[in-house]
């Protein structure tokens, strides 16, 4: 009797925690009858997903994901529609395009870029519309750059205005005196550690690479509210494109310019703020990064550090094995001399920063690759996942891949520049790649051109390999994987529904797809 009555009380106990055990498993959202790219290899394609607070539920047919739902549970009904987990935009500098003092217009990035001539003109006329100190810029290529006497005719045309005259591709710039000032520095200025001043006379006529910072930083800073706007205003583009999640390198700030304006920014993505440290003739100015008062949180935070090891081919700066055509003799440059990189690798290697390092060229490559070895083991690189930036540096011999994939080095690939670097063969021997963009807000033109513009065409993915390194590895590539990048139980609720179906039309009609609905975090944060 007393067992059957044990019995009778367990069973009168279930029946109570039953009720609640369903509603606890409940869906808040749930998405059926599409064809939904999980980039999960376990499962690639499901018909459903189940959503509670900010995590996906479940994943599965319809049947069984409608079973999860409650009365108060939303359905969105995709009828057919393509989904896939929020793009991760691995390499952006947010900040590039925030409507910041005056500038022109200048799109075709051409490398020659525009002539002297209707540079001036136009910085003339914004002179005139201009406030006193308010800052006027434009974007240049080479003609401009290597153009001496562009610093004096600034000067003579804009004297009470900072003017910064950028390479379009960001590894130089032409400033006048009064961008100097406003950036704390002068004629007299020593090199920083990691770049350099190309003076004629006593005068600075060109700026490059990690010199390139303070005046960005003075730039970007020098109107906070446009900043923002700026911010606001390119988020909203990246969320029509269905980017998700973005890894910041910070160029146009430092570190505590990059958090305020972040956190006043507050942006519905993940914003991943990458350190990318000033420099003075001294050294590194690592300390500007160490910002222990700053708390992460899920939408906004701070890890790893950004090198420019070297410039690139259309300045003539990245160091090559043979000479540029156009300059004999000149085979480019690092930009840190062997010692500063050695330091660098040292302290990736004992600390917890994750190390990013942008090179462009075979003779760098190989350079890094070699110090890489030389100060420690592939058992105690590998955890650390250096990555190097674009994947431009030439053909990679069959040793270098071995020594990628036993070393844990991830390869970030950017379309744009980039077309004749290996991709699939990389895939196939094991080493990672991922998708640095180097600043997007539509990932369906890199998609198109992974899969259907490589120079050599046995080198193209599949539009599944390249959603894939666009989302799980690109999470891989920040150490997020065990929490986002895929669309499986326990993952975060980021997700892009489709306009079209990316893995069955014509390549060519890629670019046109869009983001019918864009969610993070579980809401609907953007919606056509």
């Amino acid at each position: 009797m007393k067992y059957i009555q044990i019995i009778i009380l367990l069973q009168f106990l279930f029946l109570q925690i039953l009720p609640v055990k369903i509603i606890a498993q409940s869906a808040d959202i749930i998405l059926y009858n599409g064809k939904i790219f999980t980039s999960d290899s376990k499962q690639l394609y499901v018909q459903a997903l189940a959503i509670k607070g900010n995590k996906i539920l479940a994943a599965g047919t319809n049947t069984s994901i409608q079973k999860l739902a409650s009365s108060k549970t939303k359905k969105i009904d995709l009828k057919g529609k393509t989904v896939v987990p929020g793009f991760n935009d691995a390499h952006d500098h947010l900040g590039w395009y925030a409507p910041i003092g005056l500038g022109y217009n200048y799109k075709e990035m051409n490398p020659d870029g525009l002539s002297k001539e209707a540079v001036l003109d136009s910085i003339s006329r914004l002179v005139k519309l201009a406030k006193p100190n308010q800052w006027i810029h434009g974007f240049i290529g080479v003609k401009i750059f290597f153009d001496n006497s562009m610093r004096n005719a600034l000067d003579s045309i804009a004297p009470d205005n900072p003017v910064l005259l950028q390479i379009w591709w960001g590894h130089g710039q032409v400033v006048n005196t009064k961008a100097l000032l406003a950036a704390g520095l002068s004629d007299s200025s020593p090199n920083p550690i990691g770049g350099w001043y190309e003076k004629t006379g006593n005068k600075i006529t060109a700026i490059h690479q990690n010199a390139q910072l303070p005046i960005w930083d003075a730039w970007s800073t020098s109107e906070p509210e446009n900043l923002i706007k700026g911010l606001r205003s390119y988020s909203q583009e990246q969320l029509r494109g269905g980017i998700t999640t973005v890894q910041q390198m910070s160029s146009t700030m430092n570190g505590m310019s990059s958090i305020n304006a972040f956190s006043k920014a507050s942006l519905p993505q993940r914003i991943r703020i990458i350190a990318w440290p000033h420099s003075t003739a001294m050294g590194r100015k690592l300390w500007e990064w160490d910002l222990k008062q700053f708390h992460s949180t899920p939408k906004l935070y701070l890890s790893g550090i950004k090198y420019t090891i070297d410039g690139s081919p259309m300045e003539r700066n990245a160091l090559r094995t043979v000479p540029y055509p156009e300059k004999p003799g000149w085979y480019g440059r690092l930009n840190f001399p062997a010692d500063t990189i050695k330091q660098i690798l040292k302290e990736a290697l004992t600390g917890n920063r994750q190390l990013m390092m942008h090179m462009t060229a075979d003779s760098s490559f190989s350079t890094v690759l070699s110090l890489i070895k030389q100060m420690g083991t592939a058992a105690q690189w590998k955890p650390k996942r250096v990555r190097i930036e674009h994947n431009c540096v030439g053909d990679i011999s069959e040793t270098q891949k071995a020594m990628l994939k036993e070393y844990g080095i991830l390869m970030m690939h950017t379309s744009w520049y980039c077309m004749a670097s290996p991709l699939r063969s990389l895939l196939d021997y094991g080493v990672t790649l991922g998708i640095s963009p180097d600043g997007t807000t539509n990932p369906f033109i890199e998609i198109m051109l992974m899969t259907n513009t490589h120079s050599k065409p046995e080198e193209n993915l599949t539009v599944e390999q390249a959603v894939i390194a666009y989302t799980k590895t690109n999470a891989f590539a920040e150490f997020t994987e065990k929490i986002k990048g895929t669309l499986s139980k326990g993952m975060l609720a980021d997700m892009v529904v489709l306009s079209q179906d990316i893995f069955t039309i014509p390549k060519q009609q890629l670019p046109a797809t869009k983001s019918v609905m864009t969610i993070i975090d579980g809401k609907i944060v953007y919606q056509d």
